[in-house]
Protein backbone atom coordinates (compact mmCIF):
# COMPACT_ATOMS: atom_id res chain seq x y z
CA UNK A 1 0.00 0.00 0.00
CA UNK A 2 1.44 3.63 -0.99
CA UNK A 3 1.59 5.95 1.69
CA UNK A 4 -0.77 8.81 1.57
CA UNK A 5 0.84 12.00 -0.73
CA UNK A 6 -0.45 14.81 1.38
CA UNK A 7 -1.07 18.16 -0.37
CA UNK A 8 1.00 21.13 1.31
CA UNK A 9 -1.16 23.85 3.12
CA UNK A 10 -1.31 27.32 3.50
CA UNK A 11 -0.51 29.79 0.77
CA UNK A 12 -2.46 29.28 -2.49
CA UNK A 13 0.66 28.81 -4.25
CA UNK A 14 1.39 25.46 -1.62
CA UNK A 15 -2.10 24.48 -1.86
CA UNK A 16 -1.96 24.24 -5.74
CA UNK A 17 1.73 21.61 -5.41
CA UNK A 18 1.22 18.55 -5.21
CA UNK A 19 4.15 16.96 -3.13
CA UNK A 20 5.20 13.51 -3.47
CA UNK A 21 6.96 13.45 0.09
CA UNK A 22 7.45 9.84 0.41
CA UNK A 23 9.23 9.87 -3.53
CA UNK A 24 11.74 12.31 -2.27
CA UNK A 25 12.20 10.46 0.71
CA UNK A 26 12.43 7.14 -1.19
CA UNK A 27 14.89 8.67 -3.75
CA UNK A 28 17.52 9.82 -1.23
CA UNK A 29 17.17 7.24 1.44
CA UNK A 30 16.92 4.18 -0.91
CA UNK A 31 20.56 4.07 -1.91
CA UNK A 32 21.33 4.19 1.35
CA UNK A 33 19.90 1.21 2.51
CA UNK A 34 16.27 2.99 3.87
CA UNK A 35 13.29 2.46 2.92
CA UNK A 36 10.55 4.73 3.45
CA UNK A 37 7.27 3.66 5.29
CA UNK A 38 5.47 7.06 5.24
CA UNK A 39 6.66 10.96 4.87
CA UNK A 40 4.09 13.96 4.91
CA UNK A 41 4.20 17.54 5.41
CA UNK A 42 1.99 18.04 8.92
CA UNK A 43 0.64 21.21 10.83
CA UNK A 44 -0.19 24.41 10.67
CA UNK A 45 1.96 27.18 11.47
CA UNK A 46 4.76 24.87 13.05
CA UNK A 47 5.65 22.43 9.55
CA UNK A 48 6.90 19.22 10.26
CA UNK A 49 8.29 16.76 7.57
CA UNK A 50 8.08 13.36 9.23
CA UNK A 51 9.49 10.53 7.46
CA UNK A 52 9.17 7.33 8.74
CA UNK A 53 12.17 4.63 7.96
CA UNK A 54 12.89 1.34 8.25
CA UNK A 55 16.41 -0.81 7.05
CA UNK A 56 16.25 -2.39 3.97
CA UNK A 57 18.21 -5.82 5.54
CA UNK A 58 15.10 -5.03 8.54
CA UNK A 59 17.58 -4.59 11.14
CA UNK A 60 16.05 -2.06 13.67
CA UNK A 61 16.65 1.20 13.31
CA UNK A 62 19.58 3.01 15.47
CA UNK A 63 20.61 6.54 16.20
CA UNK A 64 23.26 6.65 13.83
CA UNK A 65 21.00 6.02 11.07
CA UNK A 66 18.29 8.50 11.81
CA UNK A 67 21.17 10.98 12.19
CA UNK A 68 22.70 9.45 8.45
CA UNK A 69 18.93 9.75 7.13
CA UNK A 70 18.07 13.00 8.58
CA UNK A 71 21.59 14.53 7.17
CA UNK A 72 20.88 13.33 3.61
CA UNK A 73 17.29 13.96 3.25
CA UNK A 74 18.53 17.49 4.87
CA UNK A 75 20.94 18.19 2.23
CA UNK A 76 18.19 17.75 -0.71
CA UNK A 77 15.69 19.27 0.54
CA UNK A 78 18.21 22.62 1.49
CA UNK A 79 18.70 22.39 -2.67
CA UNK A 80 14.52 22.42 -2.67
CA UNK A 81 14.00 25.06 -0.49
CA UNK A 82 11.35 26.58 -2.55
CA UNK A 83 9.14 23.93 -2.27
CA UNK A 84 9.10 23.95 1.59
CA UNK A 85 7.51 26.49 3.61
CA UNK A 86 10.21 28.84 5.27
CA UNK A 87 9.94 27.21 8.74
CA UNK A 88 9.74 23.48 9.09
CA UNK A 89 12.03 20.97 11.34
CA UNK A 90 12.13 17.61 9.33
CA UNK A 91 12.05 15.24 12.05
CA UNK A 92 13.17 11.44 10.90
CA UNK A 93 12.23 8.28 12.89
CA UNK A 94 11.87 4.71 12.98
CA UNK A 95 9.03 3.48 12.80
CA UNK A 96 7.97 2.86 16.29
CA UNK A 97 5.12 0.63 17.88
CA UNK A 98 2.39 2.15 15.62
CA UNK A 99 3.75 0.98 13.13
CA UNK A 100 2.42 1.09 9.66
CA UNK A 101 2.36 -2.23 7.34
CA UNK A 102 2.08 -1.70 3.50
CA UNK A 103 3.73 -4.81 1.86
CA UNK A 104 3.24 -8.20 1.83
CA UNK A 105 7.28 -8.61 3.34
CA UNK A 106 5.53 -6.08 6.18
CA UNK A 107 2.61 -8.42 6.67
CA UNK A 108 4.72 -11.95 6.38
CA UNK A 109 7.52 -9.87 9.69
CA UNK A 110 4.36 -9.67 12.00
CA UNK A 111 2.12 -12.77 11.54
CA UNK A 112 0.94 -13.71 14.54
CA UNK A 113 0.77 -10.08 15.71
CA UNK A 114 -2.53 -7.74 16.93
CA UNK A 115 -2.98 -4.98 13.70
CA UNK A 116 -5.59 -2.05 13.48
CA UNK A 117 -6.71 -2.24 10.56
CA UNK A 118 -9.33 0.43 8.36
CA UNK A 119 -10.67 -0.95 5.52
CA UNK A 120 -13.80 0.02 3.62
CA UNK A 121 -15.45 -3.40 4.63
CA UNK A 122 -14.99 -1.51 8.84
CA UNK A 123 -12.40 -1.25 10.93
CA UNK A 124 -11.11 -4.27 13.22
CA UNK A 125 -8.23 -5.80 15.42
CA UNK A 126 -7.24 -8.99 14.28
CA UNK A 127 -3.90 -11.17 14.51
CA UNK A 128 -2.05 -11.07 11.11
CA UNK A 129 -2.79 -14.84 9.42
CA UNK A 130 -1.10 -16.49 6.29
CA UNK A 131 -0.33 -13.87 3.34
CA UNK A 132 -0.78 -15.40 0.07
CA UNK A 133 0.28 -13.08 -3.20
CA UNK A 134 -1.35 -9.95 -2.68
CA UNK A 135 -3.90 -10.99 0.19
CA UNK A 136 -3.68 -10.84 3.64
CA UNK A 137 -5.62 -13.22 6.40
CA UNK A 138 -6.10 -11.64 9.41
CA UNK A 139 -7.71 -13.99 12.04
CA UNK A 140 -10.42 -12.35 14.30
CA UNK A 141 -12.45 -13.27 17.58
CA UNK A 142 -14.35 -16.29 17.33
CA UNK A 143 -12.45 -17.72 14.96
CA UNK A 144 -13.90 -15.20 12.15
CA UNK A 145 -11.20 -14.48 9.44
CA UNK A 146 -11.07 -12.00 7.19
CA UNK A 147 -9.17 -11.62 4.07
CA UNK A 148 -8.12 -8.45 2.29
CA UNK A 149 -6.46 -7.58 -0.66
CA UNK A 150 -3.01 -5.49 -0.30
CA UNK A 151 -3.77 -1.96 -1.10
CA UNK A 152 -7.39 -2.07 -0.41
CA UNK A 153 -6.92 -1.23 3.69
CA UNK A 154 -4.80 0.32 6.02
CA UNK A 155 -2.70 -1.83 9.03
CA UNK A 156 -1.08 -0.73 11.65
CA UNK A 157 0.54 -2.47 14.08
CA UNK A 158 -1.64 -2.57 17.53
CA UNK A 159 1.22 -4.87 19.44
CA UNK A 160 4.85 -4.73 19.27
CA UNK A 161 6.75 -8.26 18.90
CA UNK A 162 9.73 -9.48 22.19
CA UNK A 163 12.51 -9.56 19.33
CA UNK A 164 13.23 -7.51 16.27
CA UNK A 165 11.73 -9.30 13.38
Amino acid sequence: MEPDNPQTEGTAAESSRVLQWDQLAESVLSPLGYDVLEASLKGGKSRVLLVRIERKDEVPVSVSDLERANRALGARLDQLEALLPEHYLLQVESPGADRPLYTARHFERFVGLKVRVRSPEGNFTGRVGPVRGDAVEFLLEKDETRTLKLGTFKAHLAEWPDKPR
